[in-house]
């Protein structure tokens, strides 16, 4: 097929990683994905395997990888507080021995590199929204700080071997991100509240619910990654990708409780060390220069989302990533997919 490219994308598996792979197959791109499953789940690729043009390989990107590509996608990383910080030595080596690594690769393959960053390199803003040029306020040390920092210095790397090297590079600050396949214990507020009020468990709600957040769908995020990797080569400055519409976490909490018509009730409890106040990404860069704006709206979002989960928790046999999307058609040949369920304790199989 033309312009057909040998991809690389580290974290492959987990919840962005799994998406960038169907797309890219969808594309004509010969797949190599790359995890450790830290934080990934085979099952988010299983229905990849038997592709012709997808390739799995269990690695981590803290240990140089030596493999040849035309296009690496960095997104190798714990994502979620309940993750990063059960090994923040680790998380830290991940963001800056793995952006090494990877670089590394880059200069070597002339290849362009895309880096998945963050809103977190914002920490808890003084600006409000938040656009590109902002320094942020982030705590060096505290409990956020494994993944705070360790981004940031991925981005000072990046920057630094553009400059040096002359490595083609792509910088995405990806703000708050949902949609089926996240996990359901990562500890994200969207994935929290849809299973607990799917199990009409309480709604655990950190701090008084009026800090904010602006929530992206997957497939629009996605968009917004292949839209920056494929632009111009006058691009190397960091790009926000979410959605600017803001709104409470106590708003999400009562929109999740109605679109799952649970009996759920909101339990408040203490708002965690250094969690930011505000977030809502200035995403006029990514228009500007991208074209790029999300389509998907809230409600729709978590209708899909929910959708998932339900059949997930229940332990229903679905191809659920498949069936959910009205105009989620991958274009990807089907292969044979191993159900992953659940046992007669809970436990996932």
């Amino acid at each position: 097929m033309p312009n057909t490219k040998r991809t690389l994308v580290t974290g492959g598996s987990g919840f962005l990683g799994s998406y960038l792979c169907e797309s890219l197959l969808a594309d004509g791109h010969d797949v190599l994905c790359v995890d450790n499953f830290q934080t990934g789940s085979r099952r988010n690729i299983e229905h990849l395997l038997g592709h012709p043009r997808f390739e799995l390989m269990r690695h981590d990107i803290t240990v140089p990888l030596y493999v040849e590509v035309d296009e690496i996608w960095n997104l190798a990383c714990p994502a979620s507080p309940v993750h990063y910080q059960s090994d923040p030595v680790k998380t830290v080596k991940t963001s800056v021995m793995g952006a090494i690594n990877m670089l590394g690769l880059a200069r070597r393959t002339k290849s362009r590199i895309f880096q998945a960053s963050t809103s977190e390199v914002y920490g808890d803003p003084h600006i409000h929204p938040q656009t590109e040029g902002y320094w942020g306020n982030v705590n060096p040390n505290g409990p956020r700080s494994c993944y705070d920092e360790g981004k940031r210095c991925a981005e000072t790397l990046f920057f630094d071997y553009h400059r040096q090297y002359n490595v083609q590079i792509r910088m995405a600050r990806i703000f708050n991100t949902y949609g089926p396949r996240m996990s359901e214990n990562d500890g994200r507020v969207v994935s929290n509240f849809v299973v607990q009020a799917l199990k009409g468990e309480p709604l655990t709600l950190y701090g008084d619910g009026s800090q904010t957040r602006s929530f992206c769908y997957v497939d629009d995020l996605i968009r917004g990654f292949r839209a920056l990797m494929s632009c111009d080569d006058s691009v190397p400055q960091p790009v926000n990708l979410g959605n600017p519409t803001e709104l409470t976490i106590l708003e999400l909490a009562e929109l999740v409780v109605q679109l799952t018509g649970s009996r759920s009730r909101v339990e408040f409890r203490a708002l965690p060390g250094d969690d930011p106040l505000q977030r809502k990404p200035d995403i006029s860069r990514a228009t500007d220069m991208l074209k790029w704006k999300p389509e998907i709206a809230l409600r729709v979002g978590l209708e899909r989302t929910i959708k998932y989960f339900d059949a997930h928790l229940s332990g229903r046999q679905t191809r659920i990533h498949l069936e959910l999307m009205d105009a989620g058609d991958t274009g990807i040949p089907a292969a044979p997919m191993h159900i992953i369920g659940r046992n007669g304790d809970g436990a996932r199989i």
